[in-house]
């Protein structure tokens, strides 16, 4: 053999060997297939999920905020990602232990400003497009949040937890600390709230600073307000905005004195940035819920949301238009039967988008400004965070197979591309349930809507246990949403079909369908959830009627005391988290006082009857189900004596009953070891009934 073709006889025999080491290595799409296990609890946490997502000012970039569980902490922790808007150059922005969050553009689109504990408080930083070290911009004695950036990039803006009176950070820190001196531990209150949500109340609150980049000068903008911005709990910077000149803003509170706890009457003000005038309500002509203010492209138009009806927190948002000039407003949707939950401009400002619930989903929509014509871009999956561009819409969506990924779409609904995988890999080694929505004739054989999710491996010749999920709220919806507390697919993968019916409460069918749960708590829903759970087993043979389980929380958690006493004979067991017993007692228990207020038609003394009539305790003599019962003591909303009080009957009438009790977690379970041990109680509790 001459020296060139035994060159080429061991390049041939190196390609060989290289390609037999890629195929052992890279097995076939089927073999990927077989290796891939059932979702579970670990696969949850596992995912990364997506945040907050900021286009640059040019519409190339988009930079995101990404949480990933860390099990050893037993914490969550946030770091910032950027990629292009085209779905190109993914990469990592921020890789410090801390906590990086909250993102948002500089005017120039050059550097980037976020919230980071790094420095071992929030504080503003600042980091370049190109990566590099990030740079500590405030260092303030409290924690920074809710950050924003003027449109003239001169000036920030954001909150901090001060004591109002002087609404100075540096004095509520100086009184901080001689209160951790004090021995005594007693608090003095003169009205409601003393806690809310998760959180007991000291006397501070959330107020807004304006901070000017050049000189560092804090500007204290909402002295002697005994009002929290934005909204609390969950409100974000959504409800604060700069106006268009830069040279004030608007944000949204409630300035209502001792009415706090039982009124919805949130309002936007205007403040001027340098705090030289106190704040001035805008919308004091409604005695409803005003909220997330938003400047049209031009400047000239202010946009927000708005309800009717004071006391009601789930009455239908309208979009309200406002000429900044004049001070004139008109009702944009009126006419349209959904209600918004997010709004953005069109950048020529003749639409409006919006994401709103819309039968099991939440449906991204256009709203003409002029006409208030509503064209559907995209019906299917949950849509949020919607960031409009000149030639396509930026937003997240998830589905119940999928948690959130960034998308894009053309304006008119066509060319809709993936622009994030980040969870790709971990959906590919992972079997899902397939789900499916149908309707059958629930109460006055109005129409109602169920969801089903197949348990995974489905083999229509088997019969499956089944888990009958009851959402909370009660206005809300389970809809067609990746959720990582109740995640049906979690169910599937333990080999159990999920039920998942939008009783009339809920939301997504118009203002009616959820108005109707109206002093009805335990009459409509209970019997959609009746005539659902039917319909279910009718429509699928292959799930065992003699095999299910009814889990909920919240309302849902009240509603599986309700079919205790009301609906004894049906399921083999029930978990009920964080669900009220005595709903005349609740109402002096909770915090929101406007919520129990609305539903049960008044106070307990003003309408005994609406607290009683579907009051679970008074039929605990029907009880014989087994039950799980869970409960957090940092639950203010419905407090842990009401799962250790259903617990305490339960044991006293000797009916298989088990308690898990969070010391440390509110209405919901965050941490990531809890929520390990919560899923493994509750699949445990199933099995134990359902499968044995």
């Amino acid at each position: 053999m001459n020296k060139n073709k035994k060159t080429l006889f061991n390049v041939i025999i190196i390609l060989l060997i290289i390609n037999f080491i890629l195929f052992i290595r890279m097995p076939s799409t089927a073999a990927e297939g077989a290796k891939a296990h059932p979702f579970s609890v670990h696969d949850l946490l596992a995912m990364e999920r997506i945040s907050d997502p900021q286009v640059s000012p040019d519409g190339r970039w988009i930079v995101f905020t990404l949480w990933r569980a860390d099990l050893e902490a037993n914490r969550g922790r946030t770091d910032l990602w950027l990629v292009g808007s085209d779905g190109q150059n993914l990469r990592q922005l921020t890789t410090h232990p801390a906590s990086d969050f909250n993102p948002r553009w500089s005017p120039c689109g050059r550097y980037i400003w976020f919230l980071s504990t790094r420095s071992g408080s929030s504080q503003v930083w600042q980091i370049s497009l190109t990566g590099g070290e990030a740079v500590q911009v405030t260092d303030l004695p409290l924690d920074v949040n809710n950050l924003i950036v003027s449109p003239d990039g001169r000036y920030l803006a954001f909150t901090m937890e001060v004591f109002p009176d002087k609404g100075c950070p540096y004095e509520t820190k100086r009184r901080l600390d001689e209160l951790a001196k004090k021995k005594s531990s007693g608090r003095i209150y003169d009205r409601l709230f003393i806690r809310h949500w998760d959180t007991w109340k000291d006397g501070r609150r959330s107020h807004i600073f304006a901070f000017r980049i050049e000189d560092k000068k804090l500007f204290k903008l909402m002295v002697g307000m005994e009002a929290d911005t934005p909204s609390k709990p969950f409100g974000g910077p959504e409800e604060i905005t700069f106006t268009p000149d830069s040279q004030g803003l608007i944000f949204t509170a409630k300035d209502v004195g001792r009415e706090e706890a039982w009124s919805t009457d949130f309002d936007l003000y205007y403040v001027p940035v340098d705090g030289s005038k106190p704040p001035v309500c805008l919308t004091e002509a409604n005695p409803a819920w005003d909220t997330m203010p938003l400047f049209s492209p031009d400047g000239k138009t202010l946009a927000y949301l708005a309800m009717k009806r004071p006391g009601y927190e789930s009455d239908r948002f309208r979009i309200i238009l406002r000429d900044w000039a004049s001070g004139k407003e008109r009702v944009l949707t009126e006419n349209w039967d959904r209600s918004p939950a997010e709004i953005a401009w069109s950048p020529d400002g003749r639409l409006l988008y919006a994401t709103a619930p819309n039968i099991g989903q939440q449906s991204l929509f256009a709203i003409d400004t002029q006409t208030g014509q509503v064209k559907m871009i995209i019906k299917e999956g949950y849509i949020t965070s919607p960031r409009p561009l000149k030639d396509k819409i930026i937003f997240g969506l998830d589905h119940l197979k999928s948690p959130v990924e960034l998308y894009s779409i053309r304006p008119d609904g066509r060319e809709m591309k993936a622009i994030t995988q980040i969870n790709a890999a971990r959906l590919a080694s992972i079997k899902m349930g397939d789900y499916e929505q149908f309707s059958f004739k629930g109460w006055n054989d109005e129409t109602v809507y169920t969801y089903v999710v197949k348990p995974v491996d489905f083999d229509p010749n088997k019969k499956y246990p089944v888990a009958f999920l009851i959402h909370g709220g009660p206005q809300s919806s389970f809809s067609n949403h990746f959720h990582y507390r109740w995640n049906a697919q979690i169910f599937a993968g333990a080999g159990y079909a999920a039920v998942m019916v939008d009783f009339h409460g809920s939301t997504g069918y118009g203002q009616a369908f959820t108005d109707s749960i109206r002093g009805d708590w335990g009459g409509k829903p209970l019997e959609d959830l009746k005539k659902g759970l039917a319909a279910a087993l009718e429509r699928y043979p292959w799930m065992d009627g003699e095999r299910v389980a009814a889990l909920g929380a919240s309302f849902g958690g009240y509603m599986i005391n309700w079919i205790a006493g009301n609906w004894p004979d049906r399921f083999r067991c029930l978990v009920n988290h964080d669900g009220n017993l005595d709903e005349r007692m609740a109402y002096f228990n909770t915090e929101e006082l406007w919520f129990p207020e609305w539903d049960h038609e008044g106070t307990p003394w003003t309408n005994p009857e609406g607290y009683e009539k579907h009051n679970p305790i008074n039929y605990i003599k029907n009880w014989k189900t087994p039950m799980l019962v869970i409960h957090g003591a940092l639950d203010f909303r419905v407090v842990d004596t009401q799962g250790i009080s259903t617990f305490t009957a339960l044991q006293r009438l000797g009916i298989p009953s088990r308690l898990l009790y969070f010391p440390d977690e509110g209405h919901w379970v965050l941490k990531p070891q809890n929520s390990l041990l919560w899923h493994e109680t509750v699949l445990s509790w199933l099995d134990q009934w359902c499968k044995k």
